[in-house]
């Protein structure tokens, strides 16, 4: 294998340059994929092909793509390991590589078997990051707010509240119509999480009410299809606006970097756990396609319990 410490400006022959610039044009057209998603593709495989340049001494074109094996992916994977890529770097960059060659086996240019055999490098599982209990009741707390703007404040609230206290992911918070309100006052809510699975959420009072006082001091007319939470022009609320406020709320309360709209989730989840709630029940309100997903919280639970005992046992 050659060395390769630079980048090639040539790292396809026309054949496989002309495949490739195809298959990037139906991922944003026919497939609909995010503009990130797209330029995340055109990257993963970008470095590929440089990789197989310097693998294979010149320019790959399709029949040397034909030719691929298990040995010259596990070889590209090695090369951008030794380059600092970490086991979910790795990963995501194997599935572009997979998307690329599985289209090109489509249209019956190339047999992908080389990639489908190759098992991706497995990510260390990090532990989530939930708040205390003390301090997701602040940031959900209306008093918590940084806002001037009344209504403003009683919107972040509003979001912090269904964050904390229904689990909820900040794109379905955010995703509420204003016509949704009646089932918030009725104590549950119809959620339509990731893959289109809709499951019923529990709403606590103190979200419900939240929630009203906010539509109280909206300054915006919310009609029953429109989006519930509206930014200071009226429009829908984005999600960076919240991000921004947890950062605001970060120093003000003097709360962990890791304090972020996401954590609220996982304070929701962990604080249930600790209050002795039950996984598959948690795994239902979370949304998780699988029980694996949720039991990673369980992880949480038993590490605040060393810390605990750490601090608290004569012997410790």
């Amino acid at each position: 294998m050659l060395c390769m410490d630079q980048d090639f400006l040539i790292s396809a022959k026309p054949d496989l340059q002309k495949a490739r610039a195809a298959w990037l044009a139906s991922l944003a057209d026919e497939r609909r994929l995010s503009t990130l998603t797209v330029d995340a593709y055109e990257r993963d495989t970008r470095q590929f092909l440089q990789f197989l340049t310097g693998h294979c001494g010149e320019a790959p074109g399709l029949s040397d793509i034909a030719e691929l094996r298990p040995a010259d992916l596990r070889a590209f994977l090695a090369f951008r390991r030794g380059r600092g890529a970490g086991a979910r770097t790795l990963g995501r960059g194997l599935a572009g590589v997979r998307s690329f060659l599985r289209d090109l086996e489509r249209r019956g240019l190339v047999n992908a078997a080389a990639a489908a055999a190759l098992k991706a490098p497995r990510a260390p599982r990090s532990l989530p990051k939930p708040l205390t209990a003390a301090d997701a009741r602040k940031v959900a707390s209306g008093e918590g707010q940084m806002a001037e703007e009344p209504w403003i404040a009683a919107r972040n609230a509003a979001v912090f509240t269904l964050l904390y206290g229904a689990g909820l992911r900040i794109s379905e918070a955010l995703g509420l119509l204003a016509g949704q309100a009646g089932e918030l006052r009725q104590g549950a809510l119809r959620i339509a999480g990731k893959g289109g699975k809709t499951r019923l959420v529990p709403v606590l009072p103190v979200s419900a009410a939240a929630v009203a006082e906010y539509q109280r001091l909206c300054p915006y007319h919310l009609e029953a299809g429109s989006p519930l939470f509206r930014g200071a022009r009226g429009g829908a609320l984005q999600p960076a606006i919240i991000q921004r406020e947890m950062k605001r709320m970060r120093s003000a309360l003097n709360l962990p970097e890791t304090a972020t709209p996401h954590a609220l989730r996982h304070s929701f989840a962990t604080h249930l756990l600790g209050r002795g709630g039950d996984l598959r029940a948690i795994q239902e309100l979370l949304g998780h396609a699988s029980l694996s997903t949720t039991q990673v919280y369980t992880g949480v639970d038993t590490a605040r319990l060393l810390e605990i005992y750490d601090a608290s046992h004569p012997r410790a």
